[in-house]
């Protein structure tokens, strides 16, 4: 059986998702190859030169920025300003009408908050003085206790599809948008604090986060941005001194534990929600997705703002009767083509770490094609292409790591839906994004699987016979591939030696199972010898696109046992690990181990949605 992403997902994993019209969109997208539509940062796939010269122009940049006190960060808060409001600033939970936002200011309750963990890096995106993370108020400020000079807070309004189902309006039940901070290189990134306190969208919720999801968000935010995946960010994590009543598994069964901040930053925080929830109001609000959608091109697309018809930018869209869409005509189109390619270039970097987000639904799509939301989530440990990490995902497995892909084009779709609803898009329009969103995704996947395997060139048969063995075996993930730069290109070696590489990753297997190893050992081992690459060569590029150290569930809940006692060490030295994926790190092996027994139990290697 194949399990390589893309259009066997489609029709094998996923045939209740799958219809046939994104089927085919898929379909398109194999044929045609001819097209990338979005910034070329966001297209090129760095090499390590690349890497390299980018990190000594950072370093040289960080040399001569001025590093800023709390009190000089440069705000500008152009959602506020340009966007309508709630003409009401209370958080009594209520349907929110004709606005973006309401504005409204952190109220969780605090006792002595203390700094869990901090991440400089983040720190340097805002111009922030790493030495600030030592005021004795720092914690009061990124509590919500003490209001940050020149912050204006607001909660975003937004609705969306769970599990497949339109829920309505949502919103920042528990997120507070403190504003946005422009750095020294004119870039916005918006602060927000998660587990602030109530707003209007909170509904029934206490508008407040626990320090067990806190931990882990703060952590796997900074994880995937160093594994090179688009992602929200993390400055800190802070206690809140109180506690919070949770019932984890949703069984009647509520416990105490410790409350929490965690300090989110990103370019923007517009999800494919904020725009669903204007279109779903009727024609009242539907003009907002059209004022929403000039802001968002206006500030993170500023290129398609400044097309123009000179870059001909005009497609076949393949149907039969062989209609064009001109993208230099419609610049709505031409934002939804970079947003579906985005999305799909995203979720190919998520396949090829392993990585399950868990909860798709569509009010945790960025606009931007990052990672947003950490609840839920899991890396692969043992491949299991039906592996979800949500417990409230179990029956159906809609949201699976196999399905990812799926469900990336099934959100496209609801998207492309909500624009041609507020007459921004025609039908040909939205399908060509949703092609686009299939072409970009198989282009990418294919180039990453490539990568990890040091292949000279793709080989379609090659890696889905892998994918099948290692579902089989259930073999783990991130170390089989990792340890798969051992593989030396010899065509020579007895076929009894074949396996001697990856014998500390192909664990209890009989002889039927290294038969059929040993048979995709040698094929692979023919392809190696075509490359004309050397194994030394070969052994350091999968090195750097095949991670040493992953965000491991039983890993977190480590730091969280820890951390909920009071000893924050393991959530730092986690923190360090993962800002270094790719690196051996010696005395950090134990890091990379397979996960233990208990690792498996419920609240470890699945959790709910409770947080």
């Amino acid at each position: 059986m194949a399990y390589e992403m893309g259009v066997l997902l489609l029709t094998h994993f996923s045939p209740k998702i799958a219809s046939s019209s994104l089927v085919l969109s898929l379909r398109r997208a194999t044929r045609r190859r001819n097209f990338h539509f979005c910034p070329p940062i966001a297209c090129r796939s760095m090499d390590q030169s690349s890497l390299d010269s980018v990190t000594q122009r950072l370093n040289n940049h960080n040399l001569h920025t001025q590093r800023l006190k709390l009190e000089d960060l440069k705000w500008d808060h152009s959602f506020v300003r340009e966007l309508p409001a709630d003409p009401r600033t209370d958080s009594f939970p209520r349907e929110v009408l004709h606005a973006c936002y309401t504005k409204v200011s952190p109220s969780a309750e605090v006792d002595d908050p203390q700094l869990v963990a901090w991440s400089e890096p983040v720190a340097d995106l805002l111009d922030l003085d790493h030495k600030e993370f030592e005021r004795p108020d720092f914690s009061l400020f990124f509590s919500g206790v003490s209001p940050l000079v020149g912050a204006l807070p607001y909660a975003q309004c937004y609705g969306g599809h769970q599990f497949g189902m339109w829920a309505g309006q949502l919103g920042d039940g528990r997120a507070i948008t403190l504003g946005e901070i422009l750095n020294s290189k004119s870039e916005r990134w918006e602060l927000q604090l998660k587990g602030a306190g109530k707003t209007p969208y909170s509904r029934f919720a206490d508008g407040l986060a626990v320090l067990r999801s806190s931990v882990r968000e703060f952590l796997c935010s900074e994880a995937m941005h160093h594994l090179g995946i688009p992602t929200t960010r993390s400055l800190c994590l802070v206690t809140t001194g109180k506690l919070v009543t949770r019932d984890m598994f949703y069984d009647g069964n509520p416990k105490e534990e410790p409350g929490a901040i965690v300090c989110r930053v990103a370019q923007s925080f517009l999800r494919f929600g904020s725009y669903q929830i204007h279109a779903s109001r009727g024609d009242e609000d539907l003009g907002l997705v059209r004022v929403l959608a000039d802001y968002a091109i206006r500030h993170h697309f500023p290129h398609i703002e400044n097309m123009s018809k000179s870059e001909s930018l005009s497609f076949s869209t393949g149907d039969e009767d062989h209609s064009v869409v001109d993208l230099t005509s419609n610049k709505y189109a031409a934002w939804v083509v970079e947003v579906a390619e985005r999305t799909a270039s995203l979720i190919a970097r998520w396949q090829g770490v392993g990585f399950t987000h868990g909860v798709l639904n569509t009010d945790n799509m960025s606009i931007l094609g990052l990672t947003i939301d950490y609840g839920p989530f899991g890396f692969l440990d043992a491949f299991d292409p039906k592996f979800t990490p949500n417990t409230t995902d179990l029956p159906g497995r809609r949201y699976c790591f196999a399905n990812q892909p799926d469900i990336g084009l099934w959100n496209i779709a609801q998207f492309t839906t909500t624009l041609q609803a507020a007459h921004l898009i025609n039908e040909k329009e939205a399908n060509y994004a949703m092609e686009r969103y299939g072409t970009r995704f198989m282009d990418d996947y294919q180039v990453i699987m490539t990568k990890k395997l040091g292949l000279p060139k793709y080989n379609k048969q090659l890696i889905n016979k892998l994918l099948s063995n290692m579902a089989v075996d259930k073999v783990d993930y991130t170390n089989f591939f990792r340890t798969l730069s051992n593989v030396k290109a010899d065509t020579s070696i007895p076929d009894d030696e074949l396996l001697v590489p990856l014998k500390s990753v192909l664990l209890d297997i009989g002889k039927e199972r290294k038969e059929a190893w040993t048979s995709w050992l040698k094929a692979y081992i023919h392809e190696l010898s075509t490359s004309g690459i050397s194994d030394n060569e070969r052994k350091t590029s999968m090195d750097l696109v095949n991670p040493k150290y992953i965000l491991r569930n039983y890993l977190c809940q480590t730091a969280i046992d820890a951390a909920e006692i009071g000893d924050f060490g393991e959530v730092r030295r986690l923190l360090k690990l993962v800002e270094h994926p790719f690196d051996e790190q010696p005395g950090m092996e134990k890091y990379a181990r397979l996960p233990p027994a208990w690792a498996y139990r419920p609240g470890v290697c699945m959790l709910s949605c409770s947080s």
